[in-house]
């Protein structure tokens, strides 16, 4: 099989041959159709490092059809359509769990290039639950990448009160007006904490969520501080920094600070939940995908997610355009 690999050097990007692997007993091998580059964890984490980087985290959101089952598996069929948690590939093994969602049959109203976000969608609902959002609460969402845009949808189908999103490209503030968010502040253009401090009122946010990753997640924590009202949550999504985050102690004292997901339901529970919400349309997919590659051009296309963020956003590699 054919795999994306990233060995020593920056924005290392290559193709990789292995032999394709043969199912164990309790495995399920799957013939890759397409897969997500998740511009995040891919770039801030492997991309940019100047060391190699293991080829079994290089990518995690990958859509196919089951090629062959090992002989323990009853709950998946040949020609069955999956989503997979694993790397850029031709070929992915599954192991079927009833708990870990690493492994989904599809639902025919969900095509492939769309099931490729599952994982994201599945944990944008994780954070939606964190967050800890009410009814009636003001959002903040600061960031609207792949994961700031899923997370905006999920708390649209819940009764917040407002969304307010905050990005610094136009790009990803027309997508988040397209997906009917209350407020968007174009950072670029305006003091976000000073914009959203006059749209609450000059109170603050009843929930801030910080989804801006890389280097500029440094300034984004700063600024989700300033926004928080007394008594309000600063949930934390974003990671690779590249740094370390300030905590100011006269900025967060009487309010939560809340990392991550912090959720206890199964992941294969939430993944029907994350499934359940796109074949509903409540959660769309399909606007945030910018570009498609063959994967045979892997290396063009994480270098236009790194150079050009301001057009790019889902970028898929296609590995059976049939």
């Amino acid at each position: 099989m054919i795999r994306v690999i990233k060995p020593e050097g920056f924005a290392n990007i290559q193709l990789d041959e292995i032999p394709t692997p043969t199912p164990e007993p309790g495995e399920v091998l799957a013939r890759t159709d397409v897969t997500l580059i998740s511009r995040g964890s891919e770039l801030f984490a492997r991309y940019i490092k100047a060391d190699a980087v293991s080829p079994s985290i290089m990518g995690y959101s990958l859509a196919g059809v089951v090629e062959a089952v090992g002989r323990d598996v009853n709950a998946y069929r040949v020609g069955d359509r999956v989503m997979v948690v694993a790397p850029h590939a031709s070929h992915a093994i599954g192991t079927p769990h009833p708990t870990d969602g690493r492994i989904s049959a599809l639902p025919d109203c969900v095509s492939q290039e769309e099931a490729t976000f599952v994982p994201l969608v599945t944990s944008a609902v994780a954070w939606a639950d964190s967050s800890g959002a009410h009814a009636g609460d003001t959002v903040v969402i600061l960031g609207q990448g792949l994961v700031g845009s899923l997370v905006l949808q999920v708390l649209r189908t819940r009764d917040v009160g407002r969304i307010i999103a905050v990005d610094a490209l136009d790009m990803r503030c027309d997508l988040a007006r397209g997906f009917g968010v209350d407020i968007v502040i174009n950072a670029h253009d305006s003091d976000p904490v000073v914009a959203v401090k006059e749209a609450t009122g000059g109170e603050g946010a009843d929930v801030v969520i910080d989804c801006v990753g890389g280097h500029a997640g440094v300034r984004s924590f700063e600024q989700a501080q300033d926004m928080v009202r007394p008594r309000g949550t600063l949930h934390l999504i974003a990671l690779y920094q590249q740094a370390p985050l300030a905590v100011h102690s006269a900025k967060i004292m009487n309010r939560r600070l809340v990392a991550g997901i912090l959720t206890d339901e199964p992941r294969a529970r939430t993944v029907a939940r994350a499934l359940s919400l796109m074949e509903s349309r409540d959660v769309r997919v399909g606007p945030m995908i910018t570009h498609r590659f063959p994967y045979t051009d892997a290396k063009a296309a994480f270098d236009l997610l790194w150079d050009r963020p301001g057009e790019a956003l889902g970028v898929l590699l296609q590995w059976d355009p049939g």
